[in-house]
């Protein structure tokens, strides 16, 4: 009577609990993607698969918190730095050749072949950095939400040229091109050969252009950095060393751009006398084509002469470089005096300028003002911070200890147990340096605090002496 129930009981529990052995067999690297997805806290579906090793068509997709990308933005981190370094030592290719009764302005052919050495390098990179981010995974924003853990790594490699295409690809392009070299190396030339005068103009124009990009790609890439470690810098000394790094950066771009229009500003006194005179051609003024015997008749040269108190041409904030033939100087030389310059006035916000009418020269002397005023303030606040951060353990140990005295005073403590409680405090800070390691133990795992705690105390152990009433007692 039993019988039929018992039959719809099974036939129920079979519908409901189907045989595991009559389920379709499920492909090895299926298994393993879904075990790293589980780890990780990635969902698997579809094309957004996590993508494994032996995965063929997914194989060169990185993960973009996995070691070789953190690594790679590094790297590339501080290649970025170098490269802002190189870009403003093409505003040292001009120079100016004095001589006794001649002078032209002239370029340094050796530094120029230096300089494009290392800047093509640098492009390299950039171009690298552009195949890595083709090749790099990212987190679709609209399914943060949803799902649980990290997100859904899009792995499709369609899908990720895609949003690079949309982001930043026309920026990394930009930061990538050899404009500068171009510049030098062909417009420049072609331009002073076919008559025109020769202007400095464009090289600042797109030397600067470029150096707005590759600027701005510094701010993501630490930010990605900071969102895969926590920190830039892993100590404080280096995050100083950050932070005064980019204010050196921004002295040696201003030192540069000043060391370039001084070299303008002296070719624009000797155009301005040079259209006054009859015989006189710009086209002498460079040291590709001299003229001799023009230079020995005319007094262009005297009445543009920065030493010389008595011309009627403001250099301005330029005479200090002029009158030191800086120009002229070594590479080295005019480097670093071009350098403390900047990081003088960048430091005193421009106060020392002497400053002619000259418009171009007031407008780059505001701009160095407002910019020195909120590099400086940046610098000191972040410099502050982080190196407050070395000593704020040993600033809270020594407030507690104050208060520590103060409330034994007021107990009106023994001598005996004051001295006690001093050397406890000591014992503490030498063990521990100020650091709570139960609030650290208690946020990781059992296996890594019975690991710690193993070996903190394995050596205490070992130097106990040995007991024969340990058999019994345990």
């Amino acid at each position: 009577m039993f019988a039929p129930r018992k039959v719809e009981d099974e036939m129920a529990l079979g519908r409901q609990f189907y045989d595991e052995r009559a389920k379709p067999a499920i492909p090895i690297q299926q298994k393993q993607a879904a075990f790293a997805a589980s780890k990780l806290g990635v969902a698997s579906s579809g094309k957004n698969k996590i993508f494994v090793g032996g995965d063929a068509q997914q194989y060169k997709i990185f993960d973009p918190s996995s070691d070789l990308i953190l690594m790679w933005n590094r790297i590339f981190l501080f290649s970025s730095f170098l490269a802002l370094f190189i870009d403003p030592l093409y505003f040292y290719v001009p120079k100016i050749v004095y001589g006794d009764t001649y002078s032209c302005v002239g370029t340094d052919r050796h530094l120029t072949i230096i300089i494009t050495f290392f800047r093509s390098i640098a492009d390299l990179l950039y171009v690298v950095h552009i195949i890595m981010k083709f090749r790099t995974a990212f987190v679709k924003t609209s399914s943060t939400l949803r799902v649980f853990g990290r997100g859904d790594l899009v792995t499709d490699p369609k899908e990720i040229a895609w949003k690079y295409l949309r982001s930043d690809f026309a920026i990394d392009v930009v930061a990538a091109l050899p404009l500068p070299q171009i510049i030098v190396w062909y417009v420049i030339p072609a331009i002073k050969y076919s008559g025109a005068e020769h202007n400095n103009n464009i090289l600042v124009l797109i030397v600067l252009a470029q150096y707005l990009p590759r600027l701005y790609l510094i701010f993501p890439l630490t930010y990605e950095i900071v969102k895969a470690t926590g920190v830039v810098a892993k100590t404080a000394w280096e995050g100083a060393v950050y932070n005064l790094l980019l204010y050196l950066i921004a002295s040696h771009v201003l030192g540069a751009l000043w060391y370039l229009l001084s070299v303008d500003r002296q070719t624009a006194c000797w155009k301005m006398n040079c259209r006054n005179g009859s015989d006189c051609n710009i086209r002498y003024l460079d040291c590709d084509t001299p003229n001799q015997t023009w230079a020995s008749t005319t007094d262009l040269f005297s009445r543009c002469n920065a030493s010389n108190d008595t011309i009627t041409f403001d250099y301005g904030m330029f005479q200090p470089a002029l009158s030191n033939q800086a120009p002229a100087q070594g590479f080295l030389r005019k480097f670093f005096y071009s350098l403390w310059w900047g990081l003088q006035n960048l430091s005193c916000y421009g106060q020392t300028l002497s400053v002619s009418t000259y418009i171009g020269e007031t407008l780059y002397c505001i701009f160095l003002a407002v910019l020195g005023l909120v590099l400086f303030a940046h610098l000191i606040g972040n410099v502050q911070t982080y190196l407050q951060s070395i000593t704020v353990r040993v600033e809270e140990w020594r407030l507690k200890q104050r208060d520590t005295e103060e409330w034994m005073r007021h107990r009106q403590l023994p001598d005996e147990l004051r001295e006690r409680v001093r050397r406890f405090i000591q014992y503490k800070w030498l063990a521990t340096r100020g650091v709570n390691e139960e609030s650290i133990l208690q946020v990781l795992p059992a296996d890594l605090r019975r690991d710690i705690k193993r070996h903190l105390c394995l050596d205490l152990v070992r130097r106990y002496p040995f007991s024969p009433r340990w058999t019994t007692n345990f």
